[in-house]
């Protein structure tokens, strides 16, 4: 799963540091509004309150910082962190796109101070976005990701990515997962990775400017956020009960924050588009 993946990503860096000599540079810094599992490290990094009850106590080590503020990451920021983990597309916390600028320099500043730079794109990869992976829109190249999810097309599969500086970090015996490597879902992932074509991710981009441009003339749409097929709107109306009405005429749509919120197929046809489009207008009358 992604939580599994994020999990691995956070030993990662912690053994990471601890390898290099920093015994007590263990915390990672995560973005509030965040959301990157429900194990219980996963849940501890998860930048939201609701998140965080009834499973008293949570794990330590998790600093949170303001999406899109710089100088309060620089506050969060210690001599004690080891990594900082991120959505470029914050999906459970309302489909909301990291800024470009903020990310660079984030990026920059671990790189300059050996920190490790990780990117959650559990939900944001495999096409979603576009681009094979979301970070590829922010020119930055992750010293770990995370990707689980479309990776199978609904087989259970996560993945942990590593560039050259963690690629030898988990040695043998350090990490291990009883379905790793598993021969049918990572038949599925060849599959899968294989049809991401870069005509193929066009069609993701161009799939989601259509429905974003319809979406914007619809009534009681006050703006759509997002990228690709992955996007968010922000409605007069509650999101719950668009959702709720909308599965009554047979439409599946979720809900992030106050936000109705689509992740159709990649492989979408326009007739459904439209088709789901019609009841999503009629909805939101």
């Amino acid at each position: 799963s992604g939580a599994e993946a994020n999990e691995c990503a956070i030993k990662c860096a912690r053994k990471y540091a601890f390898d290099k000599g920093y015994t007590n540079k263990n915390k990672i810094i995560t973005l509030n509004n965040s959301f990157h599992g429900r194990t219980m490290a996963t849940i501890s990094a998860t930048g939201q309150n609701v998140f965080h009850n009834f499973f008293f106590p949570f794990l330590e080590g998790f600093e949170f910082s303001n999406a899109n503020d710089y100088d309060n990451f620089l506050n969060v920021c210690s001599g004690d962190v080891c990594a900082v983990i991120v959505e470029l597309i914050q999906g459970e916390g309302g489909v909301q796109c990291l800024n470009k600028e903020f990310v660079k320099h984030v990026y920059n500043y671990c790189n300059s101070n050996d920190i490790l730079f990780i990117c959650d794109e559990v939900q944001t990869g495999n096409g979603r976005t576009g681009s094979l992976y979301a970070y590829m829109d922010y020119d930055i190249l992750p010293d770990i990701s995370t990707t689980a999810k479309g990776l199978a097309n609904g087989l259970p599969i996560g993945a942990t990515l590593f560039n050259k500086k963690t690629e030898n970090v988990l040695t043998a015996g350090t990490h291990g997962s009883t379905f790793g490597g598993n021969p049918v879902s990572c038949a599925g992932g060849v599959e899968v990775i294989k049809s991401l074509t870069d005509s193929f991710l066009s069609e993701v981009v161009k799939k989601g400017e259509y429905i974003k441009e319809k979406l914007l003339t619809f009534e009681n749409v006050e703006s759509v956020s997002g990228k690709g097929l992955m996007l968010g709107i922000t409605t007069k109306l509650n999101a719950k009960e668009v959702c709720k009405n909308a599965l009554n005429k047979n439409l599946l749509v979720l809900t992030a924050k106050d936000k109705v919120r689509l992740l159709p197929p990649l492989n979408i046809s326009y007739k459904d588009i439209d088709k789901g489009l019609n009841i999503l207008k009629e909805v939101l009358k």
